[in-house]
């Protein structure tokens, strides 16, 4: 997939890295890749990874703002999920040019 086929924007780019560019936000979003498809509840994050719920609010709000993460509710609970379509096509515009300048022998 070339950067240009990605339908992202650089600006959609910088907010995705900028997202995963801190160490709980890091840590939540390896967390919920682990978890695939079906996510994890907001609660069950704060306990696994020991992060207070206030803060923990905060990190998911900016990683959601920056694509990275769905939400869905299920009764009073709501459950985050890796959006891996974004994540693909974010890793996709970072190696579209990987290895272009090398001399293919």
């Amino acid at each position: 997939m070339r950067a240009e086929d990605t339908g992202l924007a650089p600006a959609a780019v910088i907010s995705g890295l900028a997202a995963l560019a801190h160490e709980t936000r890091l840590a939540l979003f390896r967390e919920l890749v682990r978890k695939g498809g079906r996510g994890e509840s907001a609660g069950e994050l704060a306990r696994r990874l020991a992060i207070p719920p206030q803060t923990l609010s905060f990190h998911l709000k900016e990683m959601t703002n920056a694509g990275l993460l769905g939400a869905r509710r299920e009764g009073r609970y709501i459950y985050y999920v890796v959006d891996f379509d974004h994540a693909r096509r974010l890793v996709a515009y970072l190696s579209d040019s990987c290895c272009a300048d090398e001399e293919h022998e």
